[in-house]
């Protein structure tokens, strides 16, 4: 869909420098100006952003509050959020970013990757997203797949943003973030039961960044791990299960003692 809009050298990549600049002044201005904003760690995530080795991916995931999580999330002070080639990539629903032809011209030069809720984890685009991790590319994910804007635990995550971290040739910096206050920026239901239509101010907004301790790089990768060899023991057990059941069916004529001494001599 429009991948050759999303291509850093279409039109000399000058189309994207212009969204990134009006994207990136809108958020800076209503993060830093008209809402108050608050950042835990900003430091690792600029660091990350602007300095990790060229070979190396980074994955940030995040919950997901509003529909202007992204690009709001970018905007606070010292971030360079107008900076087109530092951006992120984004995977963002074909349902509602990509609805015409205008928004999906749009949507691509802003480095927004489309993917269909409810799609699989091989559906096309995926293999994007993988592209842009094995060129060590930033990648943002909302893996709870749809907004949610009660104060309650994160949902159970989505199995596509693991996917990639699976299958990607280089393990990802996985970074994730969490945010509050987008939320009262855009509101679902503020207006009627629909989202107003314009984004509110005065309101107070919190960004927590992981602090990127080794043990915590660790314990996912462990976690990840983990789950595999759990399914690696389950096939096992069943393997060996249905073949010591078949031994107990086997008709008492057909185990004779050269049967036996045959297959002790292994």
């Amino acid at each position: 869909m429009m991948r050759w809009a999303a291509r850093a050298e279409h039109l000399a990549g000058l189309p994207r420098k212009v969204v990134f600049v009006a994207v990136g002044a809108f958020a800076k201005v209503m993060t830093t100006v008209l809402n108050s904003t608050h950042v835990h760690n900003p430091d690792t995530l600029i660091r990350l952003v602007r300095s990790r080795p060229s070979s190396v991916p980074l994955l940030t995931v995040s919950n997901h509050m509003s529909t202007l999580d992204d690009p709001l999330m970018w905007g606070f002070k010292g971030f360079p959020s107008m900076d087109a080639k530092l951006a992120r990539w984004v995977l963002a629903a074909e349902d509602i970013c990509f609805k015409n032809r205008i928004l999906s011209y749009l949507f691509r030069l802003g480095k927004c990757i489309p993917v269909t809720r409810g799609g699989g984890i091989y559906q096309e685009h995926m293999s994007e997203a993988l592209d842009v991790l094995n060129g060590g590319g930033w990648l943002h994910t909302f893996p709870e797949g749809k907004v949610n804007q009660e104060d309650v635990p994160v949902r159970r995550l989505k199995w596509g943003t693991a996917s990639l971290i699976v299958r990607a040739p280089v393990t990802p910096i996985v970074l994730p973030i969490v945010h509050s206050g987008f939320e009262k920026v855009m509101p679902e239901k503020a207006f009627y039961g629909r989202r107003p239509p314009l984004p509110l101010c005065m309101k107070d907004i919190k960004i927590i960044i992981d602090g990127l301790d080794e043990a915590a790089q660790r314990w996912l990768l462990t976690s990840i791990s983990d789950q595999i060899r759990t399914a690696m023991e389950k096939l096992r057990t069943f393997e060996f299960g249905r073949w010591q059941i078949h031994l107990a069916w086997e008709p008492a004529s057909t185990i004779t003692v050269e049967n036996l001494t045959q297959f002790c001599s292994f």
